[in-house]
């Protein structure tokens, strides 16, 4: 069986686009392991599958490159929104796009994807730590390190971690352990923020089923919230990933609004 692609990236956070919107994949966990291996596949963060849906325009359904599916992505969501654009499969300009996370909808700006995110949840079921009591700052030990977290979910789980020198911390070594810990009771994703001043901040992620990646759209909506909340930025915030940067707005109805770039890398067609 052979599958025809899109490889597309924002900010270097890299996906596949794939339209099952008249045929499906078998064993498609399995299919996008293969393919996510960098030396022996295509190479991805995550792979979004476009599909029809009952309720909205479309359907995304979001993969890790370890074959996990995943609640939402918001570079992932500017990057299918840029592809249904270019191939003219809507004209609307807003779109409405089905999500595990709930209905999320990105829109055309001055060559820019604009997308409202949805309001955070900041405690309840969706929040990733193990104890009850509050989403702020509940301190676990990781390894040799308490981390004073605080857990903010934007339909997936996240836990902000403000750091001195976001560069020179060693996310590669605490990342994976604290993915792990049993302090959680599931994966999460983890942001590493360096506040540079009250309107700019500086972040590097690592996502669960991925690693460190140069950019998470949703960790940048959490981190500007997190901020927010512990009184260390205003609520429109610059954030600098490593692959680009994003505009976030934590607005007054409550909502997360990020404005950032998709691009289309290349299409191609593998033999599954």
């Amino acid at each position: 069986m052979k599958i025809q692609f899109t490889k597309m990236h924002g900010l270097g956070n890299d996906f596949i686009v794939i339209d099952c919107r008249s045929r499906d994949i078998p064993k498609m966990g399995a299919v996008i392991r293969r393919l996510g291996d960098r030396r022996f596949g295509i190479g991805f963060d995550q792979a979004l599958i476009l599909r029809k849906s009952k309720k909205a325009d479309f359907r995304m359904d979001i993969y890790n490159n370890d074959g996990s599916r995943v609640e939402m992505c918001g570079n992932g969501i500017r990057c299918l929104a840029s592809y249904v654009w270019s191939r003219r499969l809507s004209r609307k300009n807003r779109l409405d796009i089905e999500t595990i996370a709930g209905i999320i909808r990105p829109e055309r700006t001055s060559g820019l994807v604009k997308v409202d995110m949805g309001e955070p949840i900041l405690e309840g079921g969706p929040m990733p730590a193990a104890r009850a009591g509050g989403a702020l700052n509940s301190p676990p030990r990781i390894a040799d390190k308490v981390f004073d977290v605080t857990c903010v979910s934007m339909g997936n789980p996240h836990c902000v971690i403000f750091v001195d020198d976001v560069d020179a911390f060693p996310v590669e070594k605490y990342g994976p352990l604290i993915e792990t810990d049993a302090f959680f009771p599931r994966r999460k994703n983890f942001e590493f923020v360096q506040v540079v001043n009250a309107k700019t901040l500086k972040m590097r992620v690592w996502e669960r089923g991925a690693g460190e990646t140069l950019a998470c759209g949703t960790g940048a909506c959490a981190s500007a919230v997190a901020a927010a909340l512990n009184g260390l930025a205003v609520r429109t915030v610059t954030v600098h990933l490593p692959g680009g940067k994003l505009k976030i707005n934590w607005a007054d109805d409550n909502h997360v609004y990020m404005t950032g770039p998709a691009r289309e890398v290349f299409t191609g067609a593998v033999e599954i």
